[in-house]
């Protein structure tokens, strides 16, 4: 019954998603008749820039955040330990980490040039970069900081979605003076935002099963079984809807 439940709320915020964009591009027409005044419609097609930002939020936090694995330890050929473990750690860590830092900047770098006059964003160098990826790491390893980390995130997300939002309908060029145009070499800013959202929202869970309980203090990760695949598989339909939503509103 729970399982039927969500999968009948999925189904219907990822159609509310398929037509949320064409009524808000009829809010922007009834907006553009009077673009010089603020009006009833004007408002309303500001405030609808946020209703995707705050689905991805609460479906995020509610289903890609919160892992359960089962596990299976008895059989020595279904596990992963020694320097394999410790490469894949490493790795999916301190990448985990980068995204996240480099993410973060992206929000402060669209601050700095969007409301502040005057002052350039300065690039963080190799040291200041290693401290906050070495700080995002150490909150990654505890369970509470890494559930705090990642609606940290999400709430970034939400921010640079309404900051983009505005950048739109101001018809606010964005040059190569903010950080997020290096990224893919995209013109679609809201998908430069998915992209990334979307590489934290499959490392976190990568990092998640790694972390899974005491999977880290004993030094044996049971393999991934079929079942685990799933979420990888919900995380890429949820975030090709709104790939779509953002396509269709362009």
């Amino acid at each position: 019954m729970i399982i039927k439940n969500n999968t009948t709320k999925l189904l219907f915020t990822l159609s509310f998603l398929l037509i949320l964009p064409f009524v808000q591009k009829q809010w922007f027409n009834l907006y553009s008749l009077n673009i010089n005044d603020i009006s009833f419609y004007s408002i309303l097609y500001y405030l609808s820039g946020a209703i995707c930002p705050f689905l991805v939020y609460i479906n995020s936090l509610k289903n890609y955040t919160y892992y359960n694995f089962t596990q299976d330890k008895i059989h020595s050929t279904k596990i992963i330990k020694g320097k394999r473990l410790l490469f894949l750690v490493a790795i999916n860590l301190i990448f985990l980490s980068y995204l996240i830092a480099d993410y973060i900047y992206i929000n402060y770098d669209l601050i700095i040039n969007l409301f502040i006059e005057g002052i350039n964003a300065p690039q963080p160098d190799i040291p200041q970069l290693s401290f906050f990826i070495l700080l995002i790491s150490i909150l990654l390893i505890f369970k509470r900081s890494r559930f705090l980390l990642k609606k940290i995130i999400l709430v970034n997300f939400i921010l640079i979605s309404l900051y983009l939002w505005h950048l739109q309908i101001k018809n606010i060029s964005v040059d190569d003076q903010f950080h997020i145009y290096r990224y893919f070499g995209l013109n679609d800013l809201n998908l430069i935002n998915l992209f990334i959202l979307v590489a934290i929202e499959i490392s976190f869970y990568t990092w998640s099963f790694l972390s899974y309980k005491t999977n880290l203090s004993d030094w044996i990760v049971p393999r991934p079984q079929k079942v685990d695949v799933i979420p990888f598989l919900k995380i890429f339909i949820f975030y090709v809807f709104i790939i779509i939503y953002y396509s269709i509103l362009t």
